[in-house]
């Protein structure tokens, strides 16, 4: 697949011509990243522009005493380091690959010139990072006013939300859970186990299916 085809099914560049997504495609690299390597460190300068083409990652702060707090996790499609790039600050969180992950890789001058050549990418920008505000504003409201069932009810249905809204396609465990969350894993288990003998989810493997969405949205505060 050539990289003009695969910067063709991100939705970021999906409106662009032929033309700009070769031009694109010239611009871009790739790189693999093992399962556990950092492929970015907070407070690093910001000189790239990050998209993943396949595999998953973790944006993530860690404290002193070395404890994660996952922020987001990014899959297929999905972009990172633009901040750095639009505000000049460096880089606000770790991110760090949770399998083998290929990106494709766009440098600040190249970036920069995309976005004046191409202001459909700078609108195609702006709606993500609004959908991310959001989001982090959902995510601020349920640590501040759900307990741990909410969060986690409400955490499975925004995964869920990025599939068919019934599925979670993404891979995650009871302790990545939890470091979304600001939770313990212990605690986690419980609580997925309870929506288990609710009958609110099934877990068959490692996939997660909302069985009940209307029972999941009132235990997340969403009805």
């Amino acid at each position: 697949m050539s990289v003009a085809t695969t910067l063709q099914a991100i939705p970021l560049f999906a409106h662009l011509t032929d033309e700009e997504l070769a031009r694109m495609g010239e611009l871009t690299r790739q790189r693999k990243h093992p399962k556990g390597s950092v492929i970015l460190f907070e407070d690093d300068p910001g000189d790239a522009l990050y998209v993943v083409i396949e595999g998953q990652v973790k944006v993530v702060l860690i404290g002193e005493d070395g404890r994660e707090v996952i922020l987001a996790t990014l899959a297929d499609g999905d972009f990172f380091g633009e901040m750095s790039l639009i505000d000049d600050e460096p880089r606000s969180a770790h991110v760090i690959a949770m399998e083998t992950s290929n990106l494709l890789v766009l440098r600040r001058d190249d970036f920069q010139r995309c976005l004046e050549d191409n202001p459909r990418i700078a609108l195609g920008l702006l709606r993500a990072l609004t959908k991310r505000l959001r989001l982090a504003d959902s995510k601020i409201g349920g640590l501040v006013l759900l307990d741990v069932t909410g969060r986690v009810a409400r955490l499975l249905l925004e995964m869920a939300d990025e599939n068919d809204g019934v599925v979670i396609s993404r891979k995650v465990t009871h302790h990545q859970i939890a470091q979304m969350i600001g939770s313990s894993r212990e605690t986690v288990s419980r609580t997925m186990r309870t929506l288990i003998d609710e009958n609110l989810i099934e877990v068959v493997g490692k996939t997660i299916t909302v069985r009940d969405r209307e029972a999941m949205e009132s235990t997340a505060g969403l009805r």
